[in-house]
């Protein structure tokens, strides 16, 4: 970089990375959360504890998990098309970073380390 470049901000650095932000976002978020999540439910003991996830796995069950990832994404995805800044990487990167914790949290409760 010369002296004459202007440094690039996080979000333009991280610009060039989305689409594998959003593949690590499906992986993360999509099919780690709702697999370590439907594990739990499945061997009992465990119990969602989204504010909004686990009212609807209540009332309908752990496949109500999928409508309401679907609804996530599909929010997501509108909010990050419809952004015309280097900022909008956030959105990709939000979901990727919740989803690595989540599916962290999840399987660190499965294993019994919590």
């Amino acid at each position: 970089m010369s002296a004459d470049t202007p440094a690039r901000s996080p979000f333009e650095l991280l610009a060039d990375a989305e689409r594998p932000l959003w593949v690590a976002a499906v992986l993360l978020y999509g099919v780690g959360d709702t697999a370590t999540t439907f594990w739990g439910l499945s061997v009992g003991g465990a119990a969602e504890a989204g504010p909004i996830a686990g009212p609807f796995i209540d009332l309908y069950g752990p496949v109500a998990l999928l409508g309401l990832k679907a609804v996530v994404f599909t929010l997501f995805y509108l909010t990050w098309r419809v952004l015309r800044t280097p900022g909008r990487t956030a959105v990709p990167l939000a979901l990727a970073v919740v989803g690595g914790l989540v599916t962290t949290w999840n399987l660190l409760v499965l294993s019994g380390t919590l």
